[in-house]
Parts: C-alpha cells; structure tokens; sequence
C-alpha cells in the first residue's frame, strides 16, 4: 500500500487537473473534426482513448519532471516532499514506472490511423525536454503549450487524416491558453524559483502580470473566433464561447493575486471548467 501511495503521488494521479488540462484539448480537436451525421460509437470509442492517453502521458511526464528536476524540487517548498525529491522512490524504480507507462500509451496510441501515431511520436522529443526549458529561456510556458495542446491537432488527424489551415488556428489559440494558466501558476514558486535561478513567464513579467493574461486570453478569443469563422460553425458558437470567456477575464484576471500561492492555484485549477465549457460548446454547435 506504501509503494501504491508513493506511485500516485510520483504520477499525480490524486491531482486530475494535469491529465484534464492535456485531455481537453484532443476533446476539441477530436470533436470539431467529428461528422456526427455517422456512428458516434466512434467518437466515443477515440474520446475514452484520448482520457487514457491523457493521463499515462502526463503520469509518464510527472515521472520525467521530477527526475530532471530533482535537484531544484528538493530546494523549493512546495515540492521538497515529491517522492523522488525526498529519496522515497529510486531514480532507477521512476524510469522503470515511466517505461511503463510510456508502453501503455503507446497500446493506445495504435488503435488510431497512422498520421496520428506519427505525429504523436514526433512530439515525444518536446513532452520530455519541457522540464529543462525553465534553466535556460524565460519561456517554458511556450514550451508546455505547444506540449500541452499538441492533442488537438492528433484528436482532428484521428477523424481526418491530415492537418488543415484550420487546426493550426485553434492550435496556436489554445497555447496562448496555456501561456496564460500555467503564468499564474508559476506564480506559485516564485520566490523559489528566483532563488535557485530558474527561469519563467511569472518571473518575466513580475508586476506586469495582469496585462500579460490580458494578452493571452485576448489571443485565445481571436484565434477560436477565426477558427470558427473558417469553419462556418453555428452562430451559437459565438454566443456560448463568451461563457468561458468571461469566466478568464471577469474571475482569473480580476481575482488574480501573484502574492497568494493558494488564490493562484485554484484560478489555475479553474481551467478545468474553461476546458469544459469550450468542449460542450463545440460538441453543440456540432450536434445542431
């Protein structure tokens, strides 16, 4: 039961807002590229497959993450307890858990067409270098976003087969998202992290931190507009995108604190509902 404890805790399994951050966005893609004229059966059948891709690859990244940063973990607060940060779990057990994992994922990863499997391994280089982004650029959120909504384009290539104009538009709006939440929780570490000399968006823009989510999320809007646009999606679309819109603007950028670490995860934590709304907008307009 210890050796269980400690595996959840090295994957994160107890905090699902890390896979539903990575899953939301193969729900996007998956369900705009959908004809739901035809069996759904499928479309459920690649959504269940995407939740489980989801979270063995983010339990695998965890894994990643805290072996490259174990050094770093052990000096910050927050993280100084993680299981291979305090020595409770081997260095040599998290790459064993991770191979793992990665095998399993990759089961999954076989039940889609090839483009898919393709462009999936393509990105593997970018999952596992994202931990080292932070001890030499300013911007490993960039990084993370391309990682972290990398689904949407496998969830429209799964339907489609190929990579259109349009997928790069939600693509680039939905990683101007995850410059924006990961920001905030950046902010989280932040005294930590400018100690120990790494480097972040949060501590970029120290003091600025507000317009550069306003920045963001304005990106976001205008690129999920343009998106629908070319689509030709149902005009509901652009009444409900407002929904989770306001949510970013009138509760994450307006209650946001840079020096309340608790404020700034659960706005973090927030984005699950945003991930949410955005879903259940498209899956509508789709449906209609």
């Amino acid at each position: 039961m210890n050796q269980l404890k400690l595996f959840i805790d090295l994957t994160r399994l107890q905090k699902p807002i890390g896979f539903m951050l990575l899953f939301w966005p193969c729900a996007w893609g998956l369900t705009l590229a959908y004809d739901f004229s035809k069996n759904i059966t499928n479309y459920i059948f690649y959504l269940i497959l995407f939740f489980l891709g989801a979270v063995l690859m983010r339990s695998a990244g965890c894994i990643v993450n805290d072996i490259l940063d174990k050094e770093f973990d052990a000096k910050v607060f927050r993280t100084q307890n993680r299981p291979i940060a305090s020595g409770k779990v081997s260095i040599t057990q998290g790459v064993l858990y991770s191979i793992v994992l990665c095998f399993l994922a990759l089961l999954v990863l076989l039940n889609f067409n090839l483009i898919t499997i393709i462009l999936a391994l393509a990105s593997m280089p970018f999952a596992f270098t994202y931990p080292l982004m932070k001890r030499f650029t300013y911007w490993p959120q960039l990084f993370l976003g391309i990682t972290f909504n990398y689904g949407l384009i496998l969830g429209w290539t799964a339907v489609n087969g190929e990579i259109e104009i349009v997928t790069i538009i939600f693509y680039i709006g939905a990683i101007f998202w995850t410059l924006g939440y990961d920001t905030i929780y950046g902010y989280q570490d932040i005294k930590d992290d400018e100690i120990i000399g790494l480097k972040s968006t949060s501590i970029k823009f120290k003091g600025e931190a507000k317009q550069f989510l306003s920045i963001c999320y304005s990106f976001l809007i205008i690129f999920f507009l343009i998106g629908g646009i070319k689509m030709n999606l149902h005009f509901s679309y652009y009444l409900l995108i407002f929904i989770p819109f306001i949510h970013l603007f009138f509760y994450q950028i307006k209650t946001f604190d840079s020096k309340n670490p608790s404020s700034c995860l659960s706005i973090f934590k927030s984005n699950n509902f945003f991930g949410l709304m955005i879903f259940l907008n498209i899956l509508i307009v789709k449906i209609i």
